[in-house]
């Protein structure tokens, strides 16, 4: 139970945040780095938990989101999806309509 109340606290505290393979600026796999690369082109602050460091997450999260693979991008505590889906949106503008919606003005990097 203490790694859902982990993954819990995470999606409430952070309005835009990517469970993702390694780290923004060192992705572990080419999805990772797909994703990642899509929310910074959004210019806003983002957090972000490297799932190869986070086992009991990974495994959790799994569950928690119904969705089985990673990366998984989370705006407001709602799952937007994986690489596909977030890249597409990028290309669109939608991801840009969305986490602006999500993270203040002030909080750009």
């Amino acid at each position: 139970m203490e790694v859902l109340d982990t993954i819990k606290q995470q999606l409430s505290e952070n309005p835009v945040i990517l469970y993702m393979k390694g780290s923004p600026n060192a992705p572990q796999c080419g999805f990772s780095q797909r994703t990642s690369q899509a929310v910074m082109g959004c210019n806003k602050r983002f957090a972000y938990v490297d799932i190869l460091a986070n086992q009991d997450v990974r495994e959790a999260l799994k569950q928690y989101a119904n969705w089985p693979t990673y990366p998984q991008l989370w705006v407001k505590g709602e799952l937007v999806g994986g690489c596909d889906i977030v890249t597409e949106m990028y290309e669109n503008g939608e991801l840009q309509t969305l986490i602006d919606a999500a993270v203040p003005a002030d909080s750009s990097d």
